[in-house]
């Protein structure tokens, strides 16, 4: 019976010290899942080395999609880099100065400056080149005509009845705008529509008609002939509208350039341009018509887009140096092959001293249409101080006779 009694008893306790230590073993198991950080020891936990490697983990991989964003296309900011500079030391070297009107080449030399580029005075009425300074860039195979390249698209469209000053083209869900302002504003959304709706056999009739891709000149030496593509140019490259908007795939020069001016200002005489090597050959100037230009009833639709060029678009530079007289002009900026392009063409509403003024210049990051109007400005100002838009012009045009084409 005492045996059995401490059995039991034996039973009892150990039961006792298994429920004991069942309990401890849960209550510490129930502190160990308490955070690392609650509890003050020397070592560490696992939790802790968790921790660690999570913050890890989690900074590298801020730093990895920090740095993914910013090489992220949205992010990615292209940096044009040019090869040709700004400026030149003498680009009057070698100039044929015998036959320029001396004011208006002083005048044209000074607004250049040691700027890489080039200045054609041309008289609208008969041809006759005023000044040309620095001719060796004046009589090279040219550069594409960026933004002038518009006069041409708006004659073009204006000729065969699209548009009006004033006809709205939708350029965008809540974009509109007429011609008057796209020329003021060169914007090139406006040019592509334009162009598109015309196609390319009708840029180029009318392009041709008004003197690109033909010498401008007449027994000029030295001049070397733009080039204006047979067909259009590559869906990639632009198509017809980059065409229209940027010249892309067109050479022009700048006497080229002038004599279409000139048209615009006389309205509608397409004069070879003469360069006079001589003071007799001056007193023996004789104009040659190379084509007259059915652009008579158009001419008013586009002078009122040069002039808001000048006013308050984007040749509104040249009103720096000039504004005595009413100016009506376009700029044209764009860049080829690590060399930018500025240009800009333009001529005085005046009744007297009828002048038409193309600078172009080419070079790097300082070089674009709004400087070379501000240049253009310059020489106006020249002019202006000099009497010129006083004088009545020098030498007549009723003598002119029109000259067949060469090829």
């Amino acid at each position: 019976m005492a045996t059995s009694q401490l059995r039991r008893s034996l039973v009892l306790v150990g039961w006792t010290i298994g429920w004991l230590l069942s309990a401890q073993a849960l209550w510490a198991a129930h502190i160990n899942t308490r955070p690392a950080a609650t509890r003050k020891t020397g070592h560490i936990h696992e939790t802790q080395r968790a921790r660690r490697r999570m913050g890890h983990l989690a900074s590298h991989r801020a730093t990895v999609v920090h740095t993914a964003s910013l090489h992220a296309p949205h992010h990615r900011r292209y940096v044009e880099r040019f090869h040709t500079s700004s400026f030149a030391a003498d680009v009057t070297e070698g100039d044929i100065t015998a036959g320029e009107d001396p004011i208006v080449r002083q005048a044209a030399v000074d607004a250049l400056g040691n700027m890489n580029g080039t200045v054609v005075a041309v008289e609208p009425d008969n041809g006759r080149v005023l000044a040309m300074v620095n001719q060796r860039l004046a009589l090279s195979s040219g550069a594409q005509p960026c933004s002038t390249i518009k006069l041409s698209v708006a004659l073009a469209a204006l000729s065969e009845g699209l548009i009006t000053r004033d006809t709205e083209i939708e350029l965008g869900r809540h974009s509109r705008m007429n011609l008057t302002e796209a020329l003021a504003h060169s914007n090139n959304a406006y040019f592509e529509a334009l162009g598109r709706k015309l196609g390319f056999d009708k840029v180029a009739y009318y392009a041709h008609q008004y003197g690109l891709g033909e010498l401008a000149g007449d027994r000029i030496a030295g001049e070397q002939l733009g080039s204006y593509p047979d067909e259009v140019i590559p869906a990639k490259s632009g198509g017809v509208g980059k065409m229209c908007s940027f010249g892309e795939g067109i050479s022009m020069t700048p006497l080229q350039l002038g004599a279409m001016v000139a048209a615009i200002a006389n309205g509608g005489t397409l004069y070879y341009l003469q360069h006079p090597g001589s003071p007799e050959q001056v007193a023996n100037y004789q104009p040659k018509i190379k084509r007259q230009l059915d652009i008579a009833p158009s001419i008013p639709e586009l002078s009122d887009g040069m002039a808001g060029a000048v006013a308050y678009g984007t040749a509104r530079k040249l009103h720096l140096n000039f504004s005595e007289e009413e100016i009506l002009g376009k700029t044209g900026t764009c860049s080829h092959a690590g060399t930018r392009y500025g240009w800009f063409a333009s001529y005085a509403n005046t009744s007297a001293g009828r002048v038409v003024i193309v600078v172009f210049l080419q070079g790097g990051r300082p070089t674009f249409g709004p400087k070379a109007a501000e240049i253009a400005g310059k020489v106006y100002r020249g002019l202006y101080d000099h009497a010129f838009f006083a004088a009545a012009p020098a030498v007549p045009s009723s003598t002119a006779t029109i000259v067949p084409t060469r090829p």
